[in-house]
């Protein structure tokens, strides 16, 4: 028999994610985080758009 003391079990300790919104219908946190999301994708293209073609959206669109 060895005197050696058995390791003790490591604590291991889950943390909470952070404050995720669920998804759920209507006017909810979670709705407004994806709007919000779609909205920066959607002027990130425009600024692409702009850049690779040298128009503005309404000469693109062919307002002007």
């Amino acid at each position: 028999m060895s005197s050696e003391t058995p390791p003790t079990p490591v604590k291991t300790t889950v943390e909470p994610a952070y404050n995720q919104p669920e998804p759920a219908f209507g006017w909810t946190a979670y709705a407004e985080q994806i709007n919000g999301r779609f909205a920066m994708i959607g002027f990130v293209a425009l600024l692409i758009l702009e850049f690779f073609t040298g128009q503005d959206f309404f000469t693109w669109l062919g307002l002007r």
